[in-house]
């Protein structure tokens, strides 16, 4: 019988490119989408903040909320995180997010991807047992849904013991109305046009 070849996974056709730069997917270059507010963490923000991260990433269960192109997310699943789960309320970047999982032989087991609204998401689902290690927040600028979602987050119980919360804003915000009661900042630098702060929860 003749066999039938089977098709090659090839990356969405999109307008820009991301490229993983460490762990089992280093190098391996993922396309995303032109659209409004999207803005993927650039390589050297990346870096700072996943050397930061090196010591409490591997076997880590991660939530990248906003995650647009999923840099932050897949690179996390690259460098050992146990668990991530992405959300995305676009359809056009969830429809990217699930080709780029699929281009890189995923399963949704270490990467779920869920299409929804980020607040919504935290605000109509019950924790239970479910705790998160490691948050991502990197929402469109000019907006309020950085300080929404930690608020979420806090109060809903999403998260573990001694978690770890990423906030990635404009460097012109405000940043010191994002902390909260007994949250330590633990990192933080100022790059070009952003800044990057790592929190530490109780």
């Amino acid at each position: 019988m003749e066999r039938v070849p089977r098709r090659q996974k090839k990356p969405v056709s999109q307008a820009g490119q991301i490229r993983i730069i460490g762990g089992k997917w280093r190098g391996r270059r993922l396309s995303f989408p032109t659209l409004e507010g999207l803005r993927p963490t650039g390589d050297r923000v990346r870096e700072t903040l996943f050397n930061w991260l090196q010591l409490d990433l591997p076997g880590a269960t991660c939530l990248d909320l906003f995650a647009g192109s999923g840099v932050l997310g897949f690179e996390a699943a690259s460098r050992g995180a146990h668990q991530v789960t992405l959300i995305e309320q676009n359809p056009v970047a969830f429809h990217a997010l699930r080709q780029n999982r699929d281009l890189l032989d995923a399963n949704t087991s270490e990467l779920d991807i869920i299409h929804q609204d980020a607040l919504g998401w935290l605000n109509g689902n019950i924790a239970g047992t479910r705790r998160f290690d490691i948050v991502f927040i990197d929402p469109p600028f000019n907006s309020t849904l950085a300080e929404r979602a930690l608020s979420a987050l806090a109060e809903n119980a999403w998260l573990s013991a001694g978690a770890l919360v990423y906030v990635e804003s404009p460097k012109a915000s405000n940043h010191t109305t994002l902390t909260r009661p007994g949250w330590q900042l633990h990192r933080q630098r100022t790059f070009a046009s952003v800044v990057s702060q790592l929190y530490r929860c109780p």
